[in-house]
């Protein structure tokens, strides 16, 4: 089951499955997100306001085609390059082990232009967590939707473990409803006040 959910005050909005909770109930959340968590598992649902990112190098686009090998260069649309971007910087802000981006995709929201379409990527993660023996693999789902005149990009990040050593894992089934879930919090999403971002 799904419900609408107010986000910043109620200048954006999107649909989110009701099984996940606010994290800000239970602990600081900085002003420039919005964090929910699932109840059950290691499911995380991310929302952050960004400064939009410039990618000025063409060896950076080709990481969207080659993930992190530069062998083979490419043109690719930059709205690929913009989003693999906020990936690797997830990537280095989790110190992940290993990364690699599978699928990009545009996806039309149906807003009419009201709130821009978002790229979604589709990626894997290894990231070893508090000291632990073992890596978690972590399937990431991000959706970049870029506020060109107000110099913004805003993320939702949907993180999804499928071995973690602290027990929050899920199954392939799970997996399949996070992605729909994101996959429906993505189209969804609206932004209803740009004065968030002044």
């Amino acid at each position: 089951m799904s419900a609408t959910k107010e986000l910043f005050g109620g200048s954006i909005t999107t649909t989110l499955p009701t099984t996940l909770i606010d994290a800000s109930n239970f602990r600081q959340v900085p002003d420039t997100q919005e964090v929910f968590i699932s109840r059950d598992s290691g499911v995380s649902i991310i929302v952050e306001v960004l400064q939009s990112v410039d990618a000025t190098e063409l060896r950076e686009a080709a990481r969207c085609v080659v993930s992190s090998s530069w062998i083979q260069v490419q043109w690719v649309k930059p709205a690929c390059l913009y989003v693999s971007l906020h990936f690797d910087a997830l990537a280095h802000d989790n110190d992940a082990k290993t990364k690699q981006v599978n699928e990009t995709t545009d996806v039309p929201n149906g807003s009419d232009g009201t709130t821009p379409d978002p790229v979604v990527l589709y990626g894997t993660q290894t990231v070893q967590k508090f000291n632990s023996q073992s890596a978690d693999e972590v399937r990431i789902l991000l959706a970049l939707y870029r506020v060109l005149d107000r110099n913004i990009d805003l993320v939702m990040t949907m993180n999804v473990p499928m071995a973690s050593a602290d027990g929050g894992a899920v199954s392939e089934e799970d997996w399949n409803e996070a992605k729909a879930a994101f996959e429906i919090a993505a189209k969804s999403l609206r932004i209803l006040d740009y004065g968030l971002f002044a």
